[in-house]
């Protein structure tokens, strides 16, 4: 296959185009989250879903973080060590627990929240307002286009099949 070809082209590939993306927002965010205030990605995630929705299930969590369940576990765990959040049962179900922020998780969420909003201020910097809305249009179309993928395609182009 001609290296040049669009197929062929690793960088032109969205879901790598994504992927490197993301990560390289999340590393650098991640860095001004560890040195300030000792927060590891995944529990930055948990902590900015309990600020902004309250408390949640471990299952609640994983699902809109799109995280693992261990990663979301080890991330609560780190929250309740550190006396960021705390659990109490769940008065529908004896088995699972909610999470949700203390008084003090609250009070670093609060002083995280704008430094946050700066910092994709500042991602933003060379965007006009209509290219944000436009990109935040364009991410959100994606993110529904993904729900509406075949799974048993992806799995059959996975193991070398053709997908229908």
């Amino acid at each position: 296959m001609d290296p040049d070809t669009p197929q062929s082209r690793l960088a032109d590939f969205l879901p790598y185009q994504l992927s490197v993306t993301s990560n390289a927002v999340s590393t650098r965010i991640a860095e001004v989250y560890r040195t300030r205030f000792g927060l590891r990605i995944a529990e930055w995630r948990v902590m900015a879903v309990l600020g902004d929705s309250g408390a949640r299930t471990q299952r609640d969590l994983a699902g809109a973080t799109l995280m693992d369940k261990v990663a979301v576990n080890r991330a609560c765990r780190g929250l309740e060590d550190r006396g960021l959040a705390s659990r109490t049962a769940n008065a529908r179900d004896g088995r699972s627990h909610h999470l949700e922020l203390t008084e003090e998780g609250r009070a670093m969420h609060g002083r995280i929240m704008p430094l946050a909003l700066e910092m994709e201020a500042q991602l933003f910097d060379g965007f006009s307002a209509a290219e944000r809305e436009q990109f935040r249009i364009l991410l959100a179309r994606t993110r529904d286009a993904v729900g509406d993928l075949d799974p048993d395609a992806g799995a059959a182009i996975a193991a070398g099949g053709a997908a229908d």
